[in-house]
């Protein structure tokens, strides 16, 4: 008897973007023992969308209704929108299937809370991530226990701080934990720095330089020491892909929310004045 395929649905902005493309092709490729399989996707921008999935060979359907007739599960994508995910969860969760929602999760901690409510209410399996969490940086951390990392310091670049700050800030959250007490931030050009303090004594501080070249990278401070990993990029989309296909076989969430609203947070005093002028309290 022939396996019954897993069917994920595209929701989008516009589907013509690298997270749709790459992650289309993972599922077609690397991915296809898994049985997961991308059976179609929408988008806000229809033209732009038909066109990216009559080119690449997927089904496109003109609303999420009609996208939710042929799926089991949803990923919301939009990586370069967040402002629009919280209208794109709106649409998607009542139908009550696991779904993923991608970086950056939401423009504000308001709407993050306000995503997260949403999924309770309808009892939907959800979560959201960088990329960026699952990297080399994570696997050293299997070695050691979360509270022998005294000290963190991560690395990340892209076209600005408010699209990319995610990553490095991803980096160190997910293997610190959510229990950050205090930020600042030095800089606000193209090269910009947050400092944390977290629970324990526990600091670290995080590079974000724009419109350079700027590998992703960590350094992690043991008691024992302090090991340098540079992140192998090639390999991080397929490890998220896996984290999601986990997500959706369990129907719960394997990442804490408290890390993921906890970077909205940090992200959102980023963005003030007042964490230029010295540690503000979270």
């Amino acid at each position: 008897m022939a396996r019954r395929l897993k069917r994920i649905g595209f929701v989008d902005n516009n589907l013509d973007n690298f997270h749709s493309s790459v992650y289309l092709k993972l599922f077609r490729n690397d991915l296809k023992s898994t049985g997961f399989v991308v059976a179609g996707g929408t988008g806000v921008l229809k033209k732009k969308s038909q066109t990216w999935a009559a080119e690449n060979q997927v089904s496109y359907f003109g609303s999420v209704q009609d996208l939710n007739e042929v799926v089991d599960y949803f990923m919301v994508l939009a990586p370069s929108n967040p402002e629009k995910h919280l209208e794109l969860c709106k649409s998607v969760f009542p139908y009550g299937k696991p779904t993923y929602v991608d970086k950056t999760f939401a423009p504000d901690l308001r709407t993050a809370q306000a995503i997260f409510d949403l999924a309770d209410r309808h009892k939907v399996p959800m979560q959201t991530s960088s990329a960026l969490r699952y990297s080399g940086v994570q696997e050293y951390l299997m070695e050691v226990e979360r509270e022998q990392v005294k000290h963190m310091v991560t690395w990340g670049g892209g076209r600005s701080f408010g699209e990319y700050a995610i990553h490095p800030l991803e980096m160190a959250i997910s293997c610190m934990g959510p229990g950050v007490r205090r930020v600042m931030r030095r800089g606000t050009g193209r090269h910009s720095q947050l400092l944390l303090s977290f629970t324990g004594g526990r600091t670290a501080v995080v590079n974000v330089y724009t419109n350079a070249r700027t590998p992703y990278a960590a350094s992690v401070t043991t008691s024992e020491g302090t090991k340098y990993i540079q992140v192998d990029s090639s390999k991080i989309f397929l490890n998220t892909a896996k984290a999601v296909i986990e997500m959706f076989k369990a129907r719960r969430a394997n990442i804490d929310r408290k890390e993921s609203l906890i970077i909205r947070r940090i992200l959102d005093v980023a963005d003030q004045k007042r964490s230029t002028r010295g540690f503000v309290a979270l």
